[in-house]
């Protein structure tokens, strides 16, 4: 790939590798039990209508338009020819409330929706009432009385292709792309203005950087959402490299869909990792005999692993066995072809990562923000530190401030919030540092570690910082917790709150023949109560003692975006969780 001419605007990539390469599956999708493929003349013919009907319909330049969908091909044709417009998308959760996307329709003036299913264009027909900037609204799935998106493409059939030239030479490397609008963990959501350059530098920056090392011919699986930036610059990072994008037909099938589609990498966050592996766990202690003996023997001499280090002669030996034995089944279960996973949007456990790469599924982490196109580092298959975010990019600058935040300075920061210069000039200075609320340090000189949020540190009546994330991720070590918050402002120590991951736990119960009919019945238990103060114990020995949670309330209701507890992208509102289960979090200082 080292004669390939550089995308300058992200539809390039369109000219510069998928018409080249030529392949007959660049996207594909399943549809009523079959993968429909789209080849590259398919999709760049489709982008191009998409292109003529929106000009047809009146779209002009830096016209803004709604996507909100799940995961499908539809999703990248509209969106690209959306770009060759000189247009700017403006994706969306299809999870957020009503009120938020009328919010984010009036803020940005959008003039078109589309929308995915039937749910969605109830949800934006309300969502649009008295906003008079939109148009139209349309939908990918045939819903009957709905405007179907293939309208756009037929009121183009007979528009000449090369009549878009001059629509596409008119834009810009610097021209806004798309404005992405963050949930926040408070307020109402900004929307984030990326250009084509600020996308353009973080895909070749991954690239000159080595930090993905894929080739034409290999395929991703893709299920993160696309309208957050991690998956989108993914995709078009799949595109560059000539990488066939397959999309999970939904979250729920994403073992079966590894399994048909064997892909070489996929993007993935932590939380999925740690249900994988929780789920491999509470399989682990279904088996008895040698076989259990052997699984966890497996288990633990991966807990060990450091895929950077000497492990010694003794170690190697049994690692063999082991991935023969026991590893070689994880690697099935994930189609068998993976190269490496990339996780990122949160912290991911030291323990995930060494276990998954003693399976031989190498994880590489990265870290990034919505404002930052999103990576700013991301790990190296083999130059890495385990508990860190691997290194920063080749084009990206960052410096760690005087109180610890890191600071980020390069090509692919945004221009700006859309309609809001104050709340710019709060996150880039007057030199053009991005500060990005995240508190790190390097390790080794080169390795970026994260060690807390600015904002959610917070102090013990002792006059001590306490880093909850730390201690959260700390918690989710233990296969019976499934979810964990740390609170103590102003408090003598740190307790948390608990969701326990009930399958693991009923097994417990079981093999400790305590009643367990109900979660509620669970978690009242004395035994159960017992076990959960000995695992924090066990978990906080190494933690400095004024950061040690001391109490722990059970909860029996998962953490939800749909409860208004987490964000989009599965961070916790810590506000919101402190106000409903405020008698819970007094009960364990009284």
């Amino acid at each position: 790939m080292n004669n390939h001419q550089t995308a300058t605007r992200v539809f390039d990539l369109l000219e510069t590798s998928v018409k080249p390469l030529n392949k007959e599956d660049v996207f594909a999708c399943k549809i009523q039990g079959n993968w429909r493929k789209y080849s590259a003349q398919e999709v760049i013919d489709t982008v191009n209508k998409i292109s003529l009907g929106l000009l047809k319909l009146g779209v002009k330049r830096d016209d803004k338009i709604a996507l909100i969908s799940n995961n499908r091909p539809e999703w990248n044709f509209v969106e690209l020819g959306i770009q060759q417009i000189g247009a700017v998308s403006v994706p969306m959760y299809p999870t957020i409330t009503i009120e938020d996307y009328h919010y984010i329709f009036s803020d940005a003036d959008i003039k078109l929706i589309f929308v995915s299913d039937e749910n969605l264009l109830k949800k934006s027909t309300e969502a649009s009432k008295g906003i008079d900037s939109v148009e139209a609204i349309y939908t990918f799935d045939k819903i009957a009385g709905a405007k179907h998106w293939t309208e756009v493409l037929e009121i183009a059939q007979n528009d000449d292709v090369a009549s878009l030239e001059a629509h596409k030479s008119a834009v810009l490397p610097d021209d806004l792309l798309t404005l992405i609008y963050t949930s926040g963990t408070t307020g109402k959501p900004k929307g984030v203005m990326l250009t084509h350059n600020n996308i353009i530098a973080n895909v070749e920056g991954l690239i000159k950087g080595k930090h993905l090392e894929l080739e034409a011919g290999d395929k991703a699986l893709s299920f993160l959402p696309l309208c957050h930036i991690y998956e989108r610059t993914d995709i078009y990072v799949f595109l560059r490299y000539g990488v066939s994008v397959y999309y999970a037909e939904s979250m729920d099938t994403i073992a079966d869909n590894l399994k048909e589609v064997k892909p070489h990498v996929f993007a993935t966050v932590p939380r999925l990792l740690e249900k994988v592996y929780d789920k491999i766990v509470a399989k682990g202690y279904e088996l008895t005999g040698v076989k259990k003996s052997l699984f966890f023997w497996a288990l633990n001499l991966g807990l060990k692993y450091d895929p950077m280090k000497e492990m010694g002669l003794v170690y190697d030996i049994q690692l063999k066995i082991a991935r023969k034995l026991i590893f070689s089944k994880w690697q099935e279960a994930l189609g068998g072809n993976i190269k490496f996973i990339a996780s990122g949007s949160a912290a991911l456990q030291p323990r995930l990562s060494r276990v998954f790469w003693a399976a031989g599924v190498p994880i590489v982490e990265g870290y990034g923000l919505t404002e930052t196109s999103p990576v700013i580092s991301s790990s190296i298959i083999t130059d890495f530190r385990i508990g860190c975010v691997g290194t920063v990019l080749p084009n990206v600058q960052v410096k760690i401030a005087e109180d610890g935040e890191i600071l980020v300075k390069g090509p692919s920061i945004m221009k700006g919030y859309y309609n809001k210069p104050e709340l710019t000039n709060e996150v880039i200075d007057s030199e053009g540092w991005f500060h990005t609320g995240d508190i790190g340090e390097f390790a080794e000189g080169r390795y970026l570690k994260i060690t807390d949020r600015k904002k959610e540190i917070f102090k013990t009546s002792g006059g001590k910082y306490v880093a909850p994330q730390l201690l959260e991720n700390k918690l989710k070590e233990s296969i019976f917790v499934e979810q964990a918050i740390v609170v103590g402002e102003g408090e003598k120590f740190p307790s948390a709150l608990l969701v326990p991951e009930f399958n693991a736990l009923k097994e417990w119960c079981v093999r400790h023949e305590i009643p367990c009919g109900s979660n509620d019945e669970m978690v009242k238990q004395p035994k159960v109560l017992e076990k959960f103060d000995e695992e924090v114990k066990h978990l906080m020995n190494n933690v400095a003692k004024y950061e040690q949670v001391k109490k722990v309330v059970l909860l029996t209701k998962l953490f939800s975006i749909d409860s208004g507890e987490l964000t989009p992208t599965l961070k916790l509102r810590r506000k919101v969780i402190h106000s409903k289960y405020q008698q819970e979090i007094l009960s364990m200082y009284e």
